[in-house]
């Protein structure tokens, strides 16, 4: 704003100047010393930021000007519509009103009321034009800080839930560890303390009583069983089925895309997921990430889906997005890797790309 203005001051200084240029007057030394301490007033205001200050300096200035106009020269008179309205314009909402402040000097000009009019009018649309635009500027600035603020809150507080599901993961492993550790403590340690009660107690009889010494060892092969079982099941529940890993791993993959480039990724998945071997997964999951890449990356979708299906004899995962397509698809380095991986098993990779863009990988099974 303040640079507009005071090139409207120069602009209006240079008139003057040139104005008197053409003219011959006889108190021009006058003239341009009265010029000159305008245009320092109003360069002095514009150097400290301080309200009152620039307002004293509009005062003087707008006194100065007054005091050329009756005693140096009438033209002085055009420089006092813009310090008129940098003065006013604080206390005036409506600017029409600050408009009509500027116009009241041409009720008592004897002359040169046309220009007058014409300079006031223009200072007053630069004014105003300056005015609205530095008010939007510091809007939009207040706006920025609140976004930051409101962004150095978000991050505090996702460094605060990340701290915090760090702690929660650290806290379920070490209740974990000790539940499994009370509970080989409470089945496995028992069956194998009966165990060894048991031997110990066969190895005191076997020279005094061989009957009652294979009755102990029986009842000590029967403990160290139940032991055995009772550590495949204790293992069997630590290990999460394979279907249910590769399941939720896709399932994390899935949402992490979707959060990070904010777009809808509906997952489905049918059938016997048991059927799908680790490997089969890894491909799954490789082609599947792939498909997702080259879909945000050409075909500018709203929506991508993921469909896995596990059919009689065969393996169907699908990509398949809403986006612009292509009439001719072109293999690139990214559908040649996932045809690799897929015909190292034996499996197929068809590429659409009619209706939005797909990728389907058919695996078979066995």
């Amino acid at each position: 704003m303040e640079l507009w203005i005071i090139y409207t001051k120069l602009i209006v200084v240079l008139f003057l100047a040139a104005s008197y240029a053409r003219m011959n007057v006889e108190n021009l030394p006058w003239i341009i010393f009265c010029l000159l301490l305008y245009v320092s007033l109003n360069i002095i205001m514009y150097i400290f930021s301080r309200e009152k200050f620039q307002q004293t300096v509009l005062l003087v200035s707008i006194l100065m000007t007054c005091l050329a106009f009756y005693y140096v020269d009438p033209l002085f008179i055009l420089l006092l519509p813009l310090n008129l309205y940098e003065l006013a314009s604080p206390y005036f909402k409506t600017k029409w009103l600050l408009l009509a402040l500027g116009l009241i000097p041409v009720l008592y000009l004897p002359q040169n009321k046309y220009l007058f009019g014409l300079v006031s009018a223009f200072t007053f649309v630069v004014h105003t034009m300056t005015t609205r635009y530095t008010e939007k500027l510091i809007q939009y600035e207040s706006k920025l800080d609140k976004v930051r603020h409101d962004m150095q809150r978000l991050t505090s507080s996702l460094n605060e839930n990340q701290e915090y599901i760090k702690q929660s993961e650290y806290t379920h492993r070490l209740e974990e560890r000790n539940r499994i550790s009370q509970q080989i403590h409470d089945s496995i340690g028992h069956s194998m303390t009966g165990t060894l009660i048991q031997m110990e107690a066969a190895k005191s009889l076997m020279g005094m009583d061989t009957g009652k010494a294979k009755e102990l060892l029986q009842n000590a092969i029967v403990i160290s069983k139940k032991g055995i079982e009772d550590i495949r099941i204790t293992l069997k529940n630590m290990k999460p089925p394979t279907e249910q890993m590769g399941v939720q791993r896709m399932k994390l993959m899935i949402e992490e895309f979707s959060v990070k480039h904010r777009i809808k990724a509906p997952f489905v998945y049918k059938g016997n997921m048991d059927m799908i071997t680790p490997i089969q997964w890894k491909i799954i999951a490789e082609n599947v990430t792939e498909a997702l890449t080259n879909s945000m990356k050409y075909g500018k979708p709203t929506e991508i889906s993921i469909e896995i299906h596990v059919l009689n004899r065969m393996i169907k995962a699908e990509v398949r997005d809403n986006g612009r397509g292509a009439v001719k698809v072109v293999k690139g380095l990214g559908i040649m890797g996932m045809e690799e991986r897929t015909a190292s098993v034996n499996g197929t990779i068809i590429v659409d790309g009619t209706n939005g863009f797909s990728v389907t990988t058919l695996l078979p099974i066995g």
